[in-house]
């Protein structure tokens, strides 16, 4: 009896010493799970990108005023009633068409009288050949019928000339851009009739800082972006350069010519202008947003073993929120883009993506 009482005594002494056993491991690895668990918390959430290779354009912003190459005002050159008008807003026409009729009964007149006055000049010209011929006039008369003829001659250009003025023609294919002109109107000379625009091709005059002078050149590919248009970008070139800077505000002159085959543009609208001037093929580019510059130098921060590193890299060409790298960067690194401001090199991270940490 007195061994088996012994015996229960010794096996619940190994079950007690057991289970503490026990729970001294699970203890152990509950521990070290709650460490992991901390510093998975404790580092610093950053959204990373790849580095890219594309082309890397150089390029100088500005803003414009589209300008039809050929923009003209008619004006009446002779005074009078409109008695027709045969154009509209909008009409396209030929060089020379005619667009209104002034009325030119007076202007008829005035040049059949200087026909008439021509033709008697002539004749009493052409009789005193035959008599200076035989000497029969003086030599001073006969020049002065001939300086008669020539005046007669020169009213009479001048009056038929008047007369085509008051039939109204487009002085170059285009469009009616304006009709300012009304039926019956009595117009004085110099009075707008019409406004016509030929909008093929379309200019924008862009004002350039003096340093960047060197750079452009005619023939240099440019873009051109409408904002009434929403933004829509439309190719063109650099057709001419200004030889001159002006002094006044230290710019010069740079007029690009628009392709725009399909006339969605129109003369007067606002433009937003790039000019490139250089290009560069298959460059190394990081989103710029990466990069924290200071002290004259160019920093991003890249992940490396769950740690951020510091690198200092050179860099080249900007454009469309891109940078080009040009020495610094391998190409397969996790560059830091967001949280960046806040890292110092040596601190743990944790990769996440912008919708991870708008969940959290």
């Amino acid at each position: 009896m007195a061994n088996k009482l012994l015996c229960a005594g010794i096996a619940l002494l190994a079950l007690v010493l057991g289970a503490c056993a026990n729970d001294g491991v699970a203890g152990d690895e509950t521990a070290a799970h709650k460490d992991e668990k901390a510093r998975a918390e404790a580092a610093i959430p950053v959204e990373v990108a790849r580095p890219e290779r594309g082309e890397m354009l150089a390029m100088y912003s500005g803003t414009a005023t589209l300008e039809a190459e050929a923009d003209a005002e008619v004006i009446a050159k002779v005074g009078g009633e409109v008695r027709r008008i045969l154009v509209e807003e909008g009409d396209r026409v030929r060089a020379g068409q005619l667009l209104a009729q002034l009325d030119d009964r007076q202007l008829r007149l005035e040049a059949a009288q200087t026909r008439a006055a021509l033709a008697k000049a002539e004749r009493d010209f052409n009789r005193q050949v035959e008599l200076n011929k035989k000497g029969l006039v003086s030599a001073g008369a006969f020049e002065s019928l001939k300086y008669d003829l020539d005046n007669h001659r020169a009213a009479d250009d001048l009056a038929q000339l008047n007369l085509s003025y008051s039939a109204i023609r487009a002085p170059f294919a285009g469009v009616v851009a304006i009709r300012h002109v009304k039926l019956g109107q009595e117009l004085a000379v110099g009075a707008p009739l019409f406004r016509v625009t030929d909008p093929t091709p379309l200019r924008a005059n862009v004002f350039v800082p003096e340093r960047e002078l060197a750079r452009l050149k005619p023939g240099q590919a440019a873009t051109v972006a409408a904002d009434a248009l929403s933004g829509r970008t439309f190719p063109a070139h650099v057709k001419l350069v200004a030889p001159t800077v002006d002094s006044t505000t230290a710019t010069f002159k740079v007029t690009l010519q628009v392709d725009d085959p399909q006339g969605a543009l129109k003369p007067g609208m606002f433009a937003r202008v790039g000019i490139v001037f250089e290009r560069r093929a298959e460059t190394l580019t990081i989103p710029r947003v990466a990069l924290l510059e200071g002290d004259g130098s160019s920093n991003i921060f890249v992940v490396n073993a769950g740690k951020a590193e510091q690198r200092t890299i050179k860099t080249g060409l900007s454009s469309s929120g891109r940078i080009e790298v040009v020495d610094g960067l391998q190409g397969a690194e996790q560059v830091v883009i967001v949280g960046q401001n806040g890292l110092k090199d040596g601190n743990p991270v944790r990769v996440v993506t912008l919708e991870q940490t708008a969940k959290r």
